[in-house]
């Protein structure tokens, strides 16, 4: 048995991917900044808030004697407040920067769903919105530790996982022809490749290992859709004339590894 927890998971175009699970450690340090970050974002707000409360309620008694309608309206609004940047901390970062928070980030986890992509709005929602029942009695730290998936009762009802993000390491296992290596040059230029997130990266690998044990009619089929799919994410307008998909795909595989080897 590995160190890590590592999980097999069937992306929509039937590839079959690796990943290594966060853990609770990841997790809790993730958790953890976060709840810095949060705190402060909250703070700052409430500073604000009292700031504003005084000057209201010093308004509101030249028209009113009785102040207790005002002190509800006080209470309630910061009670929004509070539920607000709560649960819209995690649902903003989440969605904005496909799956990561801050704290996530920094530690180089991320929420997936189980279909290998990314998690979107709703499952950034859904965990989000549950994170209060794992918090109570550390139910969450509990569905984590003793599940095999290390999900929590938020990650179960969205649909997702936290794994941890590799770096794209080079292989050797398949051979890359000289109009991708060329290509690859233009992709930096031409391509937003940061459109292209880690388990994009993982599919056209395993395609690209995979394809020689392909037929040739299952091989070219899904090069064309796994090109056209890649062309659109990296808002690539054209390929160059003669290049075939397979070429383009082992292009944005080069191309990729060289972006993030510089960063």
């Amino acid at each position: 048995m590995g160190l890590f927890n590592r999980i097999n998971l069937q992306t929509p175009e039937s590839v079959e991917l690796e990943f290594t699970l966060a853990g609770i450690g990841n997790r809790t340090l993730a958790l953890l900044i976060d709840n810095v970050i949060w705190g402060l974002i909250l703070l700052s707000f409430l500073a604000i808030g009292a700031v504003v409360s005084t000057q209201l309620q010093e308004i509101w008694l030249n028209f009113f004697e009785d102040d207790e309608s005002l002190l509800l309206w006080i209470i309630s609004i910061q009670i929004l407040i509070f539920f607000s940047i709560y649960m819209g901390y995690f649902v903003f970062f989440e969605t904005l920067w496909q799956g990561q928070t801050p704290g996530k980030r920094a530690v180089k986890i991320r929420v997936i769903r189980d279909n290998g992509r990314s998690a979107r709005l709703p499952q950034a929602t859904l965990r989000s919105l549950l994170r209060p029942i794992d918090d109570l009695f550390f139910l969450g730290v509990f569905f984590i530790v003793f599940g095999k998936q290390e999900k929590r009762l938020g990650d179960w009802i969205a649909g997702t996982l936290v794994v941890q993000e590799e770096k794209p390491v080079v292989s050797t296992d398949f051979a890359l022809s000289q109009e991708a290596k060329t290509l690859a040059e233009q992709l930096l230029v031409q391509a937003d490749l940061s459109q292209l997130l880690p388990e994009d990266f993982a599919v056209i690998r395993e395609y690209l290992r995979r394809r020689s044990m392909m037929l040739t009619e299952a091989r070219t089929e899904k090069s064309k859709q796994l090109a056209q799919q890649v062309k659109k994410l990296i808002n690539l307008e054209k390929v160059p004339k003669g290049i075939t998909a397979n070429h383009f795909l082992e292009a944005v595989y080069l191309a990729y590894q060289q972006e993030r080897a510089t960063d």
